[in-house]
C-alpha cells in the first residue's frame, strides 16, 4: 500500500482512538458442484480525525466478520497525512486502476464537498474543508485507493521548506 511514496509516516494503532467507517459491502457468490456459496467482502476506513488514517478489506461468509477482518487490516496500515488547519496543504491528484480523484484545499467553512468513498476517507483523516472530484470508475475499492494515492503524495509546508533549503515564509510567498 505504501511503497513508492517518499514521505509516508507509518503509525502504530496503540493509544489512538480510531473510528471505523464502512465504505462498501459486496455479496460474492462461489458456484460449486453442491450449489452456490454466498460470502461477503467489505472495505473499511479507520481514522482518528487528526491526520491518521488507514484502509482495509476483508472477506468472510457473514457480514460482521468481514467487517471485523477489514477493520483489523486497516489498523495495520495506518499512516499520518499532513493537514493545514482542517484542510489540505495543496491540491493533489490520485489515480488507481480506472479511478481518478482530484482533491483541492478550500477556505474555512466550505465543508467536505465529496461523494461516497472519498468522503469517508477525508472525514476519517479529519479534513473539514475540501473540494473533490472523482472521475472514471466509481468502484469503491479503486476510489478509496485513488484517494489514498492523492493523500500520500501530499507534502507539508515544513517538508517543502526543508527540501528547498528556504524559510517557511518564503514557501508561502513564492
Amino acid at each position: 500500500m505504501m511503497q513508492g511514496y517518499k514521505n509516508v509516516e507509518r503509525v502504530k494503532p496503540s493509544g489512538l482512538e480510531l473510528v471505523d467507517r464502512l465504505v462498501a459491502v459486496n455479496r460474492v457468490t462461489k458456484v460449486t458442484k453442491g450449489g452456490r456459496t454466498f460470502g461477503f467482502s467489505a472495505i473499511v476506513v479507520v481514522g482518528n480525525g487528526e491526520g491518521v488514517v488507514g484502509y482495509g478489506s476483508g472477506k468472510s461468509l457473514d457480514v460482521a466478520s468481514a467487517i471485523a477482518k477489514a477493520v483489523e487490516e486497516a489498523k495495520k496500515n495506518l499512516v499520518r497525512i499532513p493537514l493545514m488547519s482542517a484542510t489540505l496543504p495543496h491540491e493533489q491528484k490520485g489515480k488507481f486502476g480506472g479511478s481518478k480523484v482530484l482533491l483541492l484545499p478550500a477556505s474555512h467553512g466550505t465543508g467536505v464537498i465529496a461523494g461516497g468513498a472519498v468522503r469517508a476517507v477525508l472525514e476519517s483523516v479529519g479534513v473539514h474543508d475540501v473540494l473533490s472530484k472523482s472521475q472514471g470508475s466509481s468502484n469503491p475499492h479503486n476510489v478509496v485507493k485513488a484517494t489514498f494515492d492523492a493523500l500520500l503524495q501530499l507534502r507539508s509546508p515544513q517538508a517543502v521548506a526543508a527540501e528547498r533549503g528556504v524559510s517557511l515564509d518564503k514557501v508561502f510567498n513564492s
